[in-house]
C-alpha cells in the first residue's frame, strides 16, 4: 500500500494582524507570520522569545488562518524564516492564494530560492550587530526593485560602514535602501541628521508597531 504524503508543515512563533511597521509598507494592515528560530544571534534583537518553542502547524493550516483574517498583505518574518526549508512552498502558496506577500530574512541565507512574486527585506547586519561577518554577500547580485535592503546602525561606526557601502556597491540602484537606529542606542534624530547631512539615497524608518503599542508582543 503507498504511503500517503504527510503535509509540509512549519514551527510557528505567532500569527497575527498589526499594522506593518517598517519597509515601504510601513503602515499597511497586515497578517504576520512569525517563524521559530534563528541561527543569528544579534545583540540588539528584539523578538529573542521567537528563538525557541511554538507550535507545529501544517501548511494548509497556516493558509487556513491567514485566510481568516482577510487581509490581502502578509509578512512572513522570525526568527530566520529562511531556517525552515518549508518557508520556500509557504511563500509560493501565500502568492499563489493572492496575497501579497514581503519577507524579512538576516541576508545570512541564500535568497535565491524565495518566490519572484515575494518582496524580499534582506537585513544587512552592520558590524555592531556582533554577526557582520554572517552577511551572505551574494545576496546582493539577486537583487530586484521590488525587494528592499534595510540596515540597523547601532552608532557613528555602523553609520559610516553603512554609507560607505551604500555608496561603493550603488545599493540604491538595486532596490530601495532603508536606515534605522537601534532603539536606546542610537537617537533617531542624529540619525536623521546624518542622512540629510550626506543627502543618502535612502529612507530613513523607525518601528511604527513600537511607537504605537512600545514591545507588546503580538504587535
Amino acid at each position: 500500500m503507498k504511503a500517503t504524503a504527510r503535509p509540509l508543515a512549519l514551527k510557528i512563533s505567532e500569527i497575527f494582524v498589526s499594522l506593518q511597521g517598517e519597509s515601504s509598507r510601513v503602515g499597511l494592515p497586515s497578517v504576520f507570520i512569525r517563524l521559530t528560530g534563528c541561527p543569528l544571534r544579534c545583540v540588539w534583537c528584539d523578538t529573542t522569545y521567537a528563538f525557541n518553542g511554538g507550535q507545529t502547524m501544517s501548511l494548509p493550516e497556516i493558509l487556513a488562518e491567514v485566510a481568516h483574517h482577510a487581509l490581502p498583505h502578509v509578512c512572513v518574518t522570525g526568527g530566520e524564516p529562511l531556517a525552515q526549508p518549508a518557508c520556500l512552498p509557504l511563500l509560493s502558496e501565500l502568492s499563489e492564494a493572492g496575497h501579497a506577500v514581503s519577507l524579512e530574512t538576516s541576508g545570512a541565507l541564500d535568497i535565491g530560492g524565495v518566490d519572484p512574486r515575494v518582496s524580499r527585506i534582506v537585513d544587512l547586519k552592520a558590524p555592531g550587530s556582533g554577526e557582520f561577518h554572517r552577511n551572505r554577500w551574494q545576496n546582493l547580485a539577486l537583487l530586484t526593485a521590488n525587494d528592499e535592503l534595510k540596515l540597523v546602525l547601532k552608532d557613528r561606526a555602523d553609520y559610516e560602514w553603512a554609507r560607505q557601502l551604500i555608496v561603493d556597491r550603488q545599493l540604491a540602484a538595486l532596490c530601495p535602501v532603508l536606515l534605522s537606529p537601534v532603539e536606546g542606542e542610537l537617537p533617531a534624530v542624529t540619525l536623521a541628521d546624518w542622512i540629510l547631512a550626506d543627502r543618502l539615497p535612502v529612507r530613513f524608518q523607525l518601528q511604527l508597531h513600537k511607537v504605537l503599542w512600545g514591545k507588546m508582543r503580538g504587535r
